[in-house]
């Protein structure tokens, strides 16, 4: 691991300076331009969840390089509600709040890798990486 910053997630505020945090960080990784639109975007919607389902909770951002490669590791975090049904919760179209249900499977299709954990009752952790292409 190369370095860390976490970012607390209690206000509509804390989800815009996760997006910029983020996307500063994929600046200094190397990532394109492009890519670090992707980071932000994933980044907003996991910090939106946060504030929508759980009311606080937090994102860290985590530099890594693996086998040469280096990336960027989104956790968002919390100790809300959780989800019952992760399956039912990756679908498009998907929704408890009566929004678009495009969140959490959109994050999975911007990121390279993504992981979800919860329960209900126990809260979420969701994990999702970006990789720098190979040169």
């Amino acid at each position: 691991m190369v370095g860390e910053k976490q970012i607390s997630i209690d206000l509509d505020t804390d989800i815009v300076r996760a997006r910029r945090e983020g996307r500063v960080l994929a600046a200094e990784l190397g990532f394109s331009p492009v890519d670090a639109t992707l980071i932000a975007t994933a980044i907003s919607e996991l910090a939106r969840n946060i504030l929508l389902y759980a009311q606080r909770g937090e994102i860290l951002l985590r530099q890594v390089e693996l086998d040469g490669r280096r990336g960027l590791v989104v956790v968002a975090r919390d100790q809300g509600p959780g989800i019952s049904d992760t399956d039912r919760a990756m679908r498009d179209g998907f929704s408890t709040s009566g929004r678009l249900g495009l969140g959490l499977p959109g994050v999975r299709r911007l990121m390279d890798d993504f992981e979800i954990v919860s329960a209900a009752g126990r809260g979420t952790e969701v994990t999702a990486s970006k990789w720098r292409p190979r040169r």
